[in-house]
């Protein structure tokens, strides 16, 4: 696996603790952490992003990191997020299909 990648995987995960963290301290709660997550995905995927001619999976590559650390926020828990695979499966699980693949 390229290092960058591994830096990412990093990274996510760092984050998705944080935000553990930051639910189980009161400071933020779930709902208020996929409301950002969901807008960070909306801003991503919006019209004023659609200038760049992204193809479906170029916005999936995009999208990832956001998706991850939504399902890591839903599915926490005292013990802290899932592992990177799990919630990787999950986003791929969870992936529409694009216009040509139904």
């Amino acid at each position: 696996m390229h290092v960058a990648n591994l830096q990412l995987e990093g990274l996510l995960m760092a984050i998705a603790s944080i935000n553990n963290v930051l639910v189980r301290k009161g400071i933020l709660t779930t709902d208020e952490i996929d409301t950002a997550l969901r807008r960070a995905e909306a801003a991503m995927t919006g019209e004023e992003r659609n200038h760049e001619d992204l193809s479906p999976s170029n916005v999936d590559a995009v999208c990832f990191p956001i998706r991850l650390l939504q399902l890591a926020n839903l599915g926490q828990s005292e013990g802290g997020v899932q592992s990177f695979s799990e919630l990787t499966r999950s986003v791929g699980q969870l992936k529409q299909p694009y216009g040509d693949q139904r």
